[in-house]
């Protein structure tokens, strides 16, 4: 897989999970195409994803309708459901909707499920490219515990290979440029499910057209690191991630487990950013329809450690609904230039209530994120030396815009409950 050619920089877009959970239509996402294409482009956010069960007509949530009967044609590929996506009647499939994202200069991604119809097992439908029918390469005993959709396929049987890359041959027909794979990269019954990521890997290869791999859900087993650089661009190092403190929390210690592992195509992912209008029809994280529940110090937080730790962005909300807040969030170029180009993020610093994140940028200036996971204000006298800067005449905090307040080679601030400073010293 040529890695550098598709995600050289962690990707930044959008998914509809979110907001909208199984139950996204076409008009939502040209909507929030047209908002990207106006707000983002011009800072670098180009992915539009639909997630899950495009091809199930009657989602209504993130809860999913279990055994229902779904869209597919006659070579066992699930197609989009015409009364969301009328754009994809007469066999058009996504094709329409992404020649719509790439007019406004965007790119288009979609969410699959790993194996084969359920309903295409039970039928012994065929597969283009091959005389096996779904029947011949289910895994009737791989299932996924959440999602009732799919069988996994044996990569032992004949028709296999033939199976994902009729699959990845009609999404690069489409002109999709990513795929989130989903029920792969970590499973609550199973290991990682690293013969179909192979297949997967391989059918992108040979289909023609570059695409982003994007594998869900996490957490991905860290000692598989070599495994998920090899075959995929981004993999999940979480489950589901929701605007709860809890889990903020826990993302430090992920990306501690991760540092070291982000290169040129290859993208450790802490999963969506709960910002914003989210929960309109999705039910998951403990809430419904709601603005998202993280205060704006933790807001600040997240995004922040994201950056440095060079995860991939991928907005959660409803973007139309953006405050200026919540876009101020998404287009301050200094952040977003050292989430795009900066390189050795480690944690230099774990000490009670602060952690300290460093990295570097290729003209010797270097970055500080320094958080405050305490219930209560942290005042700051902190030796540069102590978090491996040294050398440093004065800095500038990012997402504020004032100068870092430097004296004697300590840097002085008061860090809010759940909070952080991002600094950018040279």
């Amino acid at each position: 897989m040529n890695h550098t050619l598709t995600a050289p920089t962690p990707p930044l877009g959008w998914n509809s999970w979110d907001c909208y959970g199984a139950a996204v239509t076409e008009d939502e996402i040209r909507g929030n195409a047209e908002y990207m294409a106006e707000y983002l482009k011009d800072f670098g956010w180009s992915y539009i994803t639909v997630d899950i069960q495009w091809y199930e007509p009657f989602a209504n949530s993130s809860q999913y309708r279990p055994f229902v009967p779904l869209v597919m044609d006659e070579y066992s590929r699930l197609m989009p459901a015409e009364n969301r996506f009328p754009s994809a009647a007469g066999g058009q499939g996504f094709k329409p909707l992404a020649d719509y994202v790439h007019s406004l200069g965007l790119q288009f991604g979609i969410h699959i499920m790993r194996g084969i119809p359920r309903q295409a097992a039970h039928a012994a439908t065929p597969i283009s490219g091959t005389a096996a029918t779904a029947r011949d390469i289910a895994h009737t005993n791989s299932i996924c515990p959440w999602n009732t959709d799919m069988y996994g396929v044996d990569a032992s049987k004949e028709g296999a290979q033939a199976y994902y890359d009729s699959l990845f041959q009609l999404y690069a027909e489409w002109g999709v440029d990513l795929v989130k794979v989903d029920d792969i990269a970590a499973s609550r019954l199973y290991d990682t499910h690293q013969p179909e990521i192979a297949l997967i890997s391989k059918a992108i290869e040979r289909c023609g057209r570059p695409m982003v791999l994007s594998l869900s859900p996490g957490p991905a087993p860290v000692e598989y690191a070599e495994f998920f650089t090899e075959h995929a661009n981004m993999w999940r190092v979480t489950d589901d991630f929701w605007d709860l403190w809890p889990l903020l929390l826990d993302m430090f210690d992920r990306c501690r487990k991760w540092q070291g592992v982000p290169k040129a195509g290859c993208w450790p992912d802490c999963d969506m950013l709960p910002l914003g209008h989210i929960g309109i029809r999705s039910v998951d994280g403990g809430g419904a329809d709601r603005w998202t529940r993280f205060t704006r110090d933790e807001q600040l937080t997240m995004m922040s450690l994201w950056s440095i730790f060079r995860s991939p962005l991928i907005f959660g909300g409803e973007l139309r609904d953006n405050d200026d807040w919540t876009l101020s969030l998404l287009t301050n170029r200094e952040v977003l230039r050292m989430h795009r180009e900066s390189h050795g993020a480690k944690e230099a610093l774990c000490q009670g209530d602060l952690i300290v994140w460093t990295a570097e940028y290729t003209d010797g200036a270097r970055y500080a994120a320094v958080f405050n996971v305490g219930e209560n204000p942290l005042p700051l006298n902190l030796a540069i030396e102590q978090i491996g800067l040294t050398g440093i005449t004065g800095g500038t905090e990012l997402w504020s815009g004032e100068p870092a307040e430097l004296t004697a080679g300590s840097l002085q601030a008061t860090i809010q409950p759940h909070g952080v400073r991002l600094y950018r010293f040279v």
